[in-house]
């Protein structure tokens, strides 16, 4: 089982909105021990969606969705999650309950009285109409909230309410999910070409089952200039013994220079 993001929405991949969700998600996963799998941008193009969310739901993982809730044109994420899985939509009583509760707010602040029947007032019902059998995540900003399916969970495309919502998740959910153990070392190489350590690198891990390199070169850095950032990791035991193996192995190569800082 992994964690993933989908971020839903023409406005991201135009450059109009600046996406928030991958760098919160990976902090509020880090804080709990746990780590991002993948990240997939889409935009709102309903054959896409439709496919992203079945593959989220084949691979049986943890899948945060943001974008795309809404009730407008443009917003298609709780039609194609339905179509993913096969439901019809309906209008769900506990979304309708919170969503007039916030109209009712709304009205109480602007002095007017509340109209059920008003057209954009029943129109706004339709942020409450998801797939069958889902349930509610509840949105501590206006009321209006987000939904699950199994463990797909949708979320609105703001950042100030999905980001909470994420984090209730978390701790409602998936409270007792243990981390996987993990840890991750690392070293900077100097005067190296990754083609050249890249036997180095694949014997590490053909040795060390479940361990990873990773290489990370720079030509530009302000600070260190040209170099590799070349680590490992995987499981704390094995991590750190395929670190001694990896510096072991670097020196073999005389004209490299390592540093660790």
């Amino acid at each position: 089982m992994s964690f993933g993001l989908l971020v839903i929405g023409d406005e991201i991949l135009s450059g109009r909105r600046q996406d928030k969700h991958l760098p919160r998600l990976i902090e509020l996963l880090a804080a709990r021990g746990h780590a991002l799998g993948w990240a997939q941008f889409i935009g709102d193009d309903r054959p896409r969606i439709i496919a992203a969310l079945k593959e989220a739901r084949e691979s049986g993982d943890i899948v945060f969705s943001c974008g795309g809730i809404g009730a407008t044109p443009d917003d298609h994420t709780r039609q194609c999650a339905a179509l993913a899985a096969g439901l019809p939509l309906a209008l769900h009583p506990g979304a309708k309950a919170l969503i007039e509760e916030r109209m009712r707010e709304v009205a109480a602040e602007q002095g007017v009285a509340w109209e059920p029947e008003r057209p954009d007032n029943v129109h706004r019902l339709n942020m409450g109409v998801f797939p069958a059998g889902a349930t509610l995540i509840p949105n501590p900003y206006n009321k209006i909230p987000g939904f699950s399916l199994g463990r797909l969970h949708f979320l609105p495309g703001f950042p100030v309410m999905a980001h909470p919502m994420i984090e209730w998740v978390l701790d409602t959910c998936y409270a007792d999910l243990r981390p996987q153990p993990h840890a991750e070392h690392a070293l900077y190489v100097y005067n190296g070409l990754e083609a050249t350590l890249t036997p180095l690198m694949e014997s590490i891990e053909a040795r060390f089952a479940g361990v990873r390199v990773f290489s990370l070169p720079s030509v530009d850095h302000p600070q260190r200039g040209r170099h590799i950032e070349l680590g490992v990791k995987g499981e704390p035991v094995l991590a750190a013994q395929a670190f001694e193996a990896l510096k072991g192995g670097l020196a073999a190569f005389p004209e490299l220079r390592v540093s660790t800082e």
